[in-house]
């Protein structure tokens, strides 16, 4: 099976459509490895469920599907969701993984900046977990499937994205002990490089194989201001699932972003 190509010049490849390329067949084979599925499930304990109940959502759309760990979850909960990817092969491994446990998922392989082309109709909730976003590397990319992922909630739907804490990472260097979303046990996830361009993280695994993401650092304040110039009008963000952090601790920050305008509360 082809490996991974980044070319003679791995740092110059900042393109949102590299994704394509970077998600192999083997790399996707092993990133249920990465993730632990039990104690992934663990460590985010029901955070996303009850966000969703508290809203009032049934209907979820999670563009990020890959190998299904919060699809299966949110099935296995209750919910209706369809699941969307851009990769053809995680798609077929989130499929697999629900048939083992006896789920059906609907699936759709789908671009997030032309998502309309590919979804009809709308949902209560729409769910981009696993740092996917930054996949994106323009600003315009970004805001196309921020709009796509506005348009595709009802009047009072909500967005839960998540991204790595790259405020962190920029100021003050990587420092993580993957408690909340790789919890694999004898696998390395660091980074190889990283400027207010790039975050090029290496994917280290006990046989020795190894695997690349190119990905773009966001920080916290720049994406909460896309959500907001998109249309989301109140934007929780949490660390690590908690509500109250000091900012260069959580790995990773949780958005939620709710389409509807409550009267007399601040955005």
């Amino acid at each position: 099976m082809p490996g991974q190509d980044f070319g003679d010049a791995p740092l110059e490849v900042r393109e949102s459509d590299h994704y394509k390329e970077e998600y192999v067949h083997a790399f996707v084979q092993k990133w249920d490895q990465l993730i632990d599925w039990d104690l992934r499930a663990q460590s985010e304990g029901s955070f996303f469920i009850e966000e969703l109940e508290k809203r009032g959502a049934k209907t979820v759309l999670d563009v990020a599907t890959g190998t299904g760990f919060h699809s299966v979850r949110l099935l296995e909960a209750g919910f209706d969701v369809v699941s969307c990817d851009g990769s053809a092969q995680m798609l077929y491994r989130a499929f697999e993984n629900a048939k083992r446990r006896g789920l059906v998922m609907r699936t759709a392989q789908a671009d997030w900046r032309w998502l309309s082309r590919t979804l009809h109709g709308r949902f209560d909730a729409v769910v981009c977990a696993g740092n996917s976003f930054t996949h994106l590397f323009s600003e315009n990319d970004r805001r196309k499937a921020l709009a796509e992922f506005y348009s595709a909630l009802r009047h009072d739907g909500v967005l839960i994205l998540d991204q790595r804490n790259y405020d962190a990472i920029l100021d003050h260097g990587y420092s993580s002990a993957h408690t909340y979303y790789y919890c694999g046990d004898d696998v390395s996830v660091t980074p190889e490089h990283v400027d207010e361009g790039l975050a090029r993280f290496a994917y280290g695994f006990p046989d020795g194989s190894s695997f690349h993401l190119n990905m773009f650092p966001l920080r916290k304040a720049y994406t909460r201001r896309l959500m907001r110039e998109v249309g989301f009008q109140r934007i929780e963000t949490y660390g690590d699932f908690q509500e109250t952090y000091r900012e260069a601790e959580p790995d990773f920050f949780i958005h939620v972003a709710e389409k509807q305008y409550r009267e007399g509360e601040q955005p």
